[in-house]
């Protein structure tokens, strides 16, 4: 940018010198303009040489060293070098412009983190986090981001979250609590366990998200590629025409008047405003999403997000904490406490909230090797040798499914039935809670027009029309496996008059299939499953599923400016091309309706970085 800069004044104080000369010494004014007409305009005539060459005739690189040479050609010499100056100038704000974007997101995901402090053989050394292992002990002094993924084993703290979730109230962590890579713990020395390789990590994957976004183009990016590829040709058949064509047919017609008109119009006609500030609105809208907290795949995610009419929620994980606790213990035949122990080995290899809340309320060390043939059935539970006696734990499906004779208690909460042997042995109660920004999101979602907001779940209806009750969500699914919710997601998207474009939010593995299947998968990227935040096309990093409301807006406000920018640049040059056709534009005009509008146009997709007012 800077050599860029450079270039533009000095072609400018020689092309102000070459005008101040024009009069008294026109050769000298000649060469004056036309070293400044190679000082800023050298690398466009290269390139189009170089697409030339390539097959690659037809873009603006082209479309500016024809129209400037013919300028020097017809003795317009300032405004040959107008052209490319202003030209420059214009691409020198694109260039800040686009900075300025992966600036935002630059300094959002400035994360990496450059090195860990690991334990080994009592002794601790500083090494890459890529050599880092799942397993080994890392110490994070105050002050440091977190490398990796860990559970903390030892000491107290408190860390910054914001890089990741833009959440900017510090979190209190403590012994047993999983920290994500790239948080800065704030004031404490902590020891922790890794739980995940670098490449593995949260940090890792955030990177990774953001920098392919841009990759995946929306549609009405695709469509401005579309239109370049056909308009350019076009236009400069239609500037050549122009040029020779009616001083054949009109009589006394000056040859010089009419190669100034269609150089005119082939500086209006650069589509430069429309090939750089549409995607660079959507960039943007990805940056800005990215201070909220929101990662969006890609700008045709964004785009699709804008057209969303319903909204599906998974409840566990997504509307509710996941945060379960026993509240009851009811054994027969066994104690309660062995009940218990049964029920947390055969849960130890699950990491669903429920087991986790199970192996918590259990609270003893787990002996692995009690354990043997586990088997998981998605949407009813697992089955596991544990001392060599057939443990059960699961929902009322399981007990169907096994044959166990088994009577459910009319209890509002999860149910997990433990069966030993094929006899039922008893179940444990456990409840979750709501999110505290659920309410609002529903609330948010229906004051922003959405059609149909929907709850799927795989628990039984009593729970499920609590939540629902509470949430004033009236279309409700409960007792579903995956391939039932994957039917429902299909039905909804197999209605198009009546649902629209259908957007579904989860956060586990068995939602990972469903997320797939919408028209946009919406994940919740704190707590949620690896799988859920790989299968989803937007991520929301602070599990707060009130930024769904927020991300809709932003991909909406994006969408708009990316119309305002077509039609307002295809608009002026429409104008200003039938105006050059007639001889009613000056070079001057043209050079407007082209950097003009283009810089316009840029500055009006930076509004998409600013997403404090959403």
């Amino acid at each position: 940018m800077e050599k860029r800069l450079i270039r533009i004044i000095i072609s400018a104080i020689l092309g102000g010198l070459g005008l101040l000369l024009r009069s008294s010494s026109l050769e000298i004014s000649f060469i004056l303009f036309l070293i400044s007409y190679i000082i800023v305009g050298y690398d466009i005539i290269f390139k189009s040489i170089k697409h030339i060459k390539n097959g690659n005739v037809f873009d603006e690189n082209f479309l500016m060293s024809l129209a400037t040479i013919g300028a020097f050609i017809i003795g317009e010499y300032p405004e040959g070098v107008a052209v490319m100056l202003f030209y420059q100038i214009g691409e020198f704000f694109q260039d800040y412009a686009v900075d300025k974007s992966r600036k935002s997101i630059a300094d959002l995901m400035d994360i990496r983190p450059d090195y860990a402090h690991v334990k080994r053989d009592g002794i601790i050394v500083k090494v890459d986090p890529d050599e880092v292992e799942v397993g080994e002990i890392i110490i994070i002094k105050p002050g440091e981001k977190v490398p990796l993924d860990s559970r903390i084993i030892e000491g107290y703290s408190t860390v910054d979250v914001s890089a990741l979730s833009g959440e900017s109230i510090p979190l209190d962590i403590k012994p047993g609590d999983n920290i994500l890579s790239a948080s800065i713990n704030i004031n404490g020395l902590l020891t922790a366990e890794v739980l995940t390789e670098y490449d593995e990590s949260t940090v890792s994957k955030i990177l990774d998200l953001v920098e392919n976004a841009s990759s995946k183009k929306s549609e009405s990016e695709k469509f401005i590629t579309k239109f370049a590829r056909y308009y350019t040709p076009i236009v400069v058949i239609f500037a050549f025409l122009l040029a020779f064509i009616p001083p054949l047919l009109i009589t006394n017609a000056s040859m010089s008047e009419w190669v100034y008109r269609a150089i005119a119009f082939l500086v209006v006609s650069c589509p430069c405003a429309l090939v750089v500030s549409v995607p660079l609105s959507f960039f943007g809208g990805i940056g800005g999403a990215s201070k909220k907290g929101i990662l969006i795949k890609g700008s045709n995610y964004m785009e699709t997000l804008a057209q969303i009419s319903t909204t599906v929620f998974d409840k566990t994980g997504t509307l509710t904490k996941g945060v379960f606790k026993v509240q009851e213990v009811k054994a027969y035949n066994i104690s309660e406490d062995e009940l218990i122990e049964l029920a947390a080995h055969v849960e130890y290899y699950s990491n669903h909230p429920i087991a986790e809340s199970i192996k918590k309320y259990y609270g003893k060390e787990i002996i692995k090797d009690r354990i043997s043939d586990i088997e998981e059935i998605p949407g009813h539970g697992i089955i596991a040798l544990v001392d060599n006696r057939k443990v059960y734990a699961g929902n009322d499906k399981l007990m169907d499914k096994m044959g166990i004779d088994f009577k459910a208690p009319d209890l509002v909460g999860t149910i997990i039935h433990v069966a030993i042997d094929d006899e039922y042995s008893g179940y444990i109660l456990i409840a979750d809670e709501l999110k505290s920004d659920s309410a609002k999101a529903i609330n948010d979602l229906k004051n922003g027009k959405m059609r149909h907001i929907a709850l799927l779940t795989g628990d039984n209806y009593k729970v499920a029309k609590e939540v629902s009750d509470r949430l004033k969500i009236e279309e409700i699914y409960t007792e579903l496996l995956p391939a039932d919710k994957v039917s429902i997601i299909e039905g909804m998207i197999g209605k198009p008059d009546i649902y629209g474009k259908v957007a579904f939010v989860g956060d586990g593995i068995n939602d990972a299939p469903v997320l797939t299947r919408s028209d946009i998968g919406i994940a919740m990227g704190g707590l949620g499953s690896d799988a859920a935040i790989e299968a989803a096309d937007i991520v929301i990093m602070t599990d707060e599923p009130s930024k769904i409301s927020t991300a809709i807006k932003i991909s909406k406000k994006t969408l708009n400016i990316a119309k305002q920018n077509t039609i307002f640049a295809i608009g002026i040059k429409v104008l200003v091309l039938i105006l050059s056709a007639l001889g009613l534009a000056s070079l001057w005009l043209a050079i407007f309706a082209d950097v003009g509008v283009t810089v316009i146009a840029v500055f009006n997709s930076l509004r998409t970085l600013r997403s404090d007012n959403i």
